[in-house]
């Protein structure tokens, strides 16, 4: 493999764009941008065409299940191809697939297709999403030098973010103009993104060899839990998303409470990014995070306070407010977890951390708009939106009680020499590693 280039630095010894000189980064950025905007949109057409044609808050739920199914059968698996194989030419492949489901859904829609059919082909697109996302994640660091990792991902979040916020605002018009041109706008965002990634020469990782899959994908199951930092980590944000998923009601909140329609509907959702993107930016011109445990538990509990004052506002402002605060908390947090968890993770191994990561966010995002869709479904909407601001309060009280390692990790940017001694010894053939104590942090 190739080394990286060095690092730029600023006058001041802290460059805020150090990420964006590196050609490689800006090139992945691009095309991942202008993918995660067309996921947005479709996202909000999907959720608003399956609530228009059922009136139903359990058919938000299943949309959420359909999208979480995926991820818990085949993010291990793909976690293990991303460390097995070329993980460019994998990513290539989730979008070619995700392609062909974009421009399915955008047929059944025009042609008022059959509801389920719809639910299948959401099901296939998640999964094409999942076997690319272990691949997608862990090829990251090895396009920028590991000192300059963290801003890199403060800036990725905050492009999410951004597309966040563009991404369902647009969908809200589009959604009101045209139902089906918002999945023909997500399948052309996925095409571009291909030809970027067709165009970047990703260094090689050392791959896995004279090892069994199951075996394989046992070790990177063996390092989370090995590694309680990040098996903490995870575990709270799988959690909180799991019982704090508010965000797959807004439907019946734009529609039935608020009453903002459509429109309205695209602010509300763009609300937690707005958020995020300007807590997002800031950070970028910020020092380093000092106390990176204490954080993420006050940013997480301030998350569920936020979700409970949004469940029982009948003003769209304040509701709007409040869902800005859930996203710039959860930016936060997105952030130390995202930084921890690669820095904490051999090369080696990080499709398949990524992929046990998948299965405790990725699944629980998805996963808590069932939990709410049902909750809703049963005893109102904002039954379910209180009910679950309380339950990620208790989470982050009990996670602050049984972990005192993350309750007490220091800087979210250690010393080099730090981060490799807190890792277990792990290489593709053995794992040998103790689990991180207290002291190693």
């Amino acid at each position: 493999m190739s080394p990286l280039p060095p690092a730029h630095s600023s006058g001041s010894g802290r460059d805020p764009y150090a990420a964006f000189r590196i050609h490689a980064y800006r090139a992945y950025t691009v095309g991942w941008f202008v993918s995660t905007l067309g996921i947005r949109i479709q996202s909000v057409a999907i959720a608003w065409e399956m609530y228009q044609r059922t009136g139903d808050a359990l058919s938000l739920g299943l949309v959420g299940l359909a999208q979480a199914l995926p991820t818990m059968m085949f993010a291990i698996p793909s976690g293990y191809l991303a460390d097995r194989f070329n993980r460019a030419r994998i990513v290539q492949l989730s979008l070619v697939l995700m392609i062909l489901t974009s421009g399915g859904l955008a047929l059944l829609s025009y042609n008022h297709g059959n509801v389920t059919l719809m639910y299948v082909l959401l099901f296939l697109d998640a999964s094409a999403a999942i076997v690319g996302r272990p691949a997608r994640v862990a090829m990251l660091p090895q396009l920028i030098p590991a000192d300059i990792f963290p801003n890199a991902v403060m800036w990725n979040t905050s492009m999410m973010q951004f597309t966040s916020v563009v991404g369902p605002a647009i969908g809200g018009f589009i959604v009101a103009w045209n139902v089906p041109a918002a999945y023909v706008i997500a399948a052309a965002s996925s095409l571009l993104y291909l030809l970027m990634i067709a165009r970047l020469k990703v260094p090689q990782p050392d791959l896995i060899v004279g090892t069994k899959p199951i075996e394989a994908l046992a070790k990177g199951i063996h390092f989370v839990w090995d590694t309680r930092i990040i098996l903490t980590m995870i575990s709270l944000d799988m959690f909180a998303v799991l019982l704090g998923g508010a965000v797959y009601l807004l439907p019946i909140y734009a529609t039935d409470i608020l009453h903002v329609g459509a429109g309205g509907f695209g602010w509300l959702r763009a609300a937690p990014a707005v958020g995020a993107l300007i807590l997002g930016i800031s950070m970028v011109y910020m020092p380093p995070i000092q106390h990176a445990g204490r954080t993420l538990l006050l940013t997480v509990a301030g998350f569920g306070v936020a979700t409970i004052i949004f469940a029982l506002s009948q003003s769209f402002w304040l509701s709007f407010f409040m869902l800005a605060l859930t996203g710039a908390f959860d930016n936060v947090s997105m952030v130390i977890r995202q930084t921890l968890v690669q820095n904490l993770t051999p090369n080696e191994m990080r499709g398949r951390v990524s992929a046990v990561e998948a299965i405790f966010i990725g699944a629980s995002n998805e996963l808590g708009g069932l939990e709410s869709g049902m909750v809703a479904h049963w005893f109102g909407p904002v039954f379910s939106a209180v009910s679950g601001g309380i339950g990620t309060i208790i989470v982050v009280v009990a996670a602050a009680l049984m972990s005192p390692e993350l309750r007490n990790y220091g800087p979210l940017v250690p010393e080099v020499d730090e981060v490799t001694a807190t890792l277990p010894q792990v290489n593709p053939q053995v794992n040998t590693g103790a689990p991180v104590s207290a002291s190693d942090d």
